[in-house]
C-alpha cells in the first residue's frame, strides 16, 4: 500500500529539497493540468468553428462568463490555498483547516449565485458581451448550459488550488486531466453524432468538469490533504478576510480577463462576425501557450509559501529566479514558432473564412513579439501573492488585462482601425512588464529587510 505524507514529511521536502527537481516535481503536474484546462475551451472553439463563423464568434462572446466563474473559483482556491501553504509552513494546522473549508463551500455559493442572475438575465447579457443579431441565438444555447455548471467549476478550481498548494499536484493533474481528456471526446460525440451544434459544445464542458470534480473530490481524501468539514467554519470574518487578501489578485487577473474579452468583442464588434471570431481564436491559441507558463509558476508557488513562512528568505529567491530563467526561455521558442506558423494554426480553426485567416494571423503575430516577456510578470505576480503582498500582487493582475489592455483596446480603433485592436495586447503587455520591474525591486527590499530582521 501507497504510504501517505504526513504534513510533517510535506513540510521538511518543500523546506530542505533542493530547488531545481523539487520545482520540478510540483510544475509537472500543473503544466499538464493548465495546458488540459485551456484545451476546455480550445477543443469547443476548434469542434465549434466546423458550424460557420457566427458559431465560432458566440464561444469568444461567452467566454467572459467563463472567466468570471474561474476567477471566483481562482479568487477562493488562490486565497485559501496560498494561506494554508503559507499555514502550514509555521505549522499551524487548525487555522489552514479553517481555511480550507470556508474557501470551498463560499466558492459553490457564488456559484449559485452567477447560474441563478446568469439565466434570469441571459438575453440582456448575451447583448452586453458583443452578440451581433446573427451571434445571439448561438450565444444564448452555448451560454445557457455553461451557466448551469458553474457551482461545482467554481468549487473544483478551489480543489485544485488546494491540492496543489499543499504539494500533491499529482492528484489536482489527474481531476483536471480526466476531465479534459473526456471533454475532447464529448464535443464532437453531442456536436455532430447527436446534432446538438453549439448546445453539445457547452454539455460536454460541464459534463467533463463535473467529471474532474468528482475525481478532486477523491484526490482531497486519498492524498491526505488537509479536510473540507462544515464544522471548520469558524472564525470567518478573519478567514474570509485572510482568503480575501490571498485571492484578490487571482480575482483581478481573472475577472479583468472577462471585461478585458468584453471590450474586446465591444471593439470588434464594428469589423462584423469576421473580426470577432478572428480575435476569440487568437485568444485561445494564447491562452493556451500562457497556461504552460501559469502551471510552471503554480509549482513554484507552494515552495514559496512554505519557504516563506518558515522564514527561508533565500530558498524563495533561489526558486524565484529559477523559474524566471526557465520560463524565458521556453517563451522564446513558443513566440518564434507561434510568429512562423502563425498563419497555418489560425487556419486549423477557420479554414473556410479568408478575412478571419487574415485578421488573425496578425493579431497573433503582433502578441508572438511581446510574449517573452510574460515569464518575468507572471512570476513576480505568483511570488508577491504566495508571500501576502496584496496591494502589489493586484496591482500587477490587473495590469495586463485591465490598466492597460482596456483603456488601449477602446481608444486606439477610432485611430487606427483594426490595427489598434490588433496592437492593444502587445502594447498592455509591454507596459505590465516594465511595472512589474518597478515591483520586484520593491519586493526585493521588503524581503531583505525581513531576512535582516529575523536573524
Amino acid at each position: 500500500m501507497k504510504h501517505k505524507i504526513t504534513q510533517e514529511e510535506k513540510f521538511q521536502m518543500m523546506t530542505t529539497a533542493p530547488i531545481p527537481p523539487l520545482i520540478g516535481k510540483m510544475a509537472v503536474p500543473t503544466i499538464i493540468s493548465m495546458l488540459i484546462t485551456s484545451i476546455y475551451n480550445i477543443s469547443d472553439t476548434f469542434f465549434v468553428s466546423r458550424l460557420g463563423t457566427s458559431a465560432t464568434a458566440s464561444v469568444g462572446i461567452a467566454f467572459p462568463v467563463m472567466a468570471i466563474i474561474q476567477a471566483l473559483g481562482f479568487f477562493f482556491g488562490n486565497g485559501s490555498g496560498n494561506s494554508i501553504s503559507r499555514k502550514l509552513g509555521e505549522k499551524d494546522i487548525q487555522t489552514a483547516e479553517q481555511l480550507a473549508g470556508i474557501g470551498f463551500f463560499s466558492a459553490i455559493l457564488c456559484g449559485i449565485f452567477v447560474t441563478v442572475l446568469g439565466l434570469i438575465f441571459l438575453e440582456p447579457f448575451s447583448l452586453l458581451l458583443g452578440s451581433t443579431p446573427t451571434i445571439l441565438p448561438y450565444t444564448k444555447d452555448y451560454l445557457g448550459i455553461i451557466l448551469l455548471g458553474s457551482p461545482y467549476m467554481t468549487a473544483q478550481l478551489v480543489l485544485n488550488n488546494q491540492l496543489r498548494f499543499q504539494g500533491n499536484a499529482f492528484y489536482a493533474m489527474i481531476g483536471i486531466t480526466s476531465g479534459g481528456i473526456l471533454n475532447i471526446f464529448l464535443d464532437p460525440l453531442f456536436i455532430f453524432k447527436f446534432n446538438m451544434g453549439v448546445c453539445g459544445a457547452a454539455l460536454a464542458t460541464i459534463l467533463s468538469q463535473f467529471v474532474s470534480f468528482l475525481l478532486l473530490l477523491l484526490g482531497m481524501k486519498i492524498s491526505n490533504c488537509i479536510p473540507l468539514k462544515l464544522t471548520s467554519l469558524k472564525h470567518l470574518k478573519s478567514n474570509l478576510n485572510t482568503i480575501a487578501q490571498g485571492g484578490l489578485p487571482s480575482l483581478f487577473r481573472q475577472g479583468l480577463g472577462s471585461i478585458s474579452i468584453l471590450a474586446l468583442n465591444l471593439a470588434a464588434n464594428p469589423y462584423k462576425d469576421a473580426a470577432i471570431a478572428a480575435m476569440s481564436i487568437v485568444s485561445r491559441i494564447s491562452q493556451f501557450a500562457i497556461s504552460a507558463l501559469i502551471g510552471f509558476g503554480q509549482g513554484f508557488q507552494p515552495v514559496c509559501g512554505f519557504n516563506y513562512g518558515a522564514k527561508k528568505f533565500g530558498r524563495v529567491k533561489e526558486a524565484f529566479y529559477f523559474c524566471v530563467k526557465i520560463s524565458t526561455f521556453i517563451l522564446i521558442f513558443i513566440s518564434v514558432t507561434g510568429f512562423i506558423f502563425a498563419n497555418p494554426l489560425i487556419s486549423i480553426f477557420q479554414k473556410d473564412d479568408l478575412q478571419v485567416i487574415i485578421i488573425g494571423t496578425f493579431t497573433l503575430r503582433m502578441q508572438c513579439i511581446v510574449l517573452p516577456l510574460s515569464g518575468w510578470v507572471i512570476m513576480n505576480n505568483m511570488m508577491t501573492q504566495t508571500i501576502g503582498k496584496t496591494f502589489k500582487a493586484s496591482l500587477l493582475a490587473a495590469a495586463r488585462q485591465g490598466i492597460f489592455f482596456v483603456p488601449t483596446v477602446l481608444l486606439l480603433p477610432p485611430f487606427l482601425g483594426i490595427l489598434g485592436i490588433q496592437l492593444a495586447q502587445p502594447i498592455a503587455d509591454l507596459c505590465t512588464f516594465l511595472l512589474a520591474v518597478i515591483i520586484n525591486r520593491s519586493i526585493m527590499k521588503e524581503m531583505k529587510k525581513e531576512e535582516k530582521f529575523d536573524e
